[in-house]
């Protein structure tokens, strides 16, 4: 993923290319103080992910947004929080109030790549991409957690709390402490399991309402 950081704070912008180049899923293309600049690049396609910071004295970052009419994904970078609202009103993925740490840097990149559908999970000594398109239910054990994809089974070391935080609330819900499913790959429910091809999945006590409100919303 393409990325270009835009600050008129050198010592901002110095941190985040840092944290870019620490991520393999990234590639930093430009660290700028010139809006303008930044503008074209993302105006001519070239960036997927752009790191804007707010207050900026030749173009506000809300201005900028306004202009590059949804090019890319905006991750929006200031001291002020008050101008977190301004910034979702305009669809940014994630908000990032300085200072921030790295985890919460990557929390942000995760963010951004469940909007594109895709989530990365460790694999032994790898990073492996998973299409939620295509992921059926996840299951939860001791110390892992089993992703479904067709006959494939993806197991990565993580909790399922961790990654029901990461995928998308719309198309996926946690039915029982080990089980997380996607919404449109339910063929059935009956007798409080739910039918994901030849895999029954229980419905646990505890999630049995958001579960039902979830299938009404999507049915409605």
């Amino acid at each position: 993923m393409r990325c270009l950081v835009i600050d008129d704070e050198p010592l901002a912008l110095d941190i985040l290319c840092d944290y870019i180049k620490r991520v393999p899923e990234l590639v930093l293309l430009d660290c700028l103080t010139d809006p303008l600049k930044g503008l074209q690049m993302v105006q001519r396609g070239e960036v997927d992910l752009l790191f804007l910071d707010i207050q900026m004295p030749e173009l506000s970052g809300i201005d900028f947004l306004k202009r590059m009419n949804g090019e890319c994904e905006v991750i929006l970078t200031t001291a002020y929080p008050e101008y977190a609202l301004d910034g979702y009103n305009l669809n940014v993925v994630d908000y990032l109030l300085k200072p921030f740490a790295f985890e919460r840097f990557k929390k942000a990149i995760e963010k951004v790549l469940n909007v594109q559908n895709i989530l990365f999970v460790k694999v032994e000594h790898k990073m492996q991409k998973v299409d939620l398109n295509e992921v059926l239910y996840i299951e939860g054990l001791k110390d892992y957690i089993s992703i479904y994809i067709g006959d494939e089974r993806i197991i990565t070391l993580q909790n399922l709390k961790k990654i029901d935080s990461l995928l998308p609330d719309k198309r996926f819900v946690r039915v029982h402490k080990s089980y997380i499913v996607s919404l449109d790959k339910i063929d059935s429910i009956e007798k409080g399991k739910i039918n994901i091809g030849e895999k029954q999945i229980p419905i646990g006590d505890t999630y049995r309402d958001s579960f039902f409100k979830k299938i009404e919303q999507k049915s409605s």
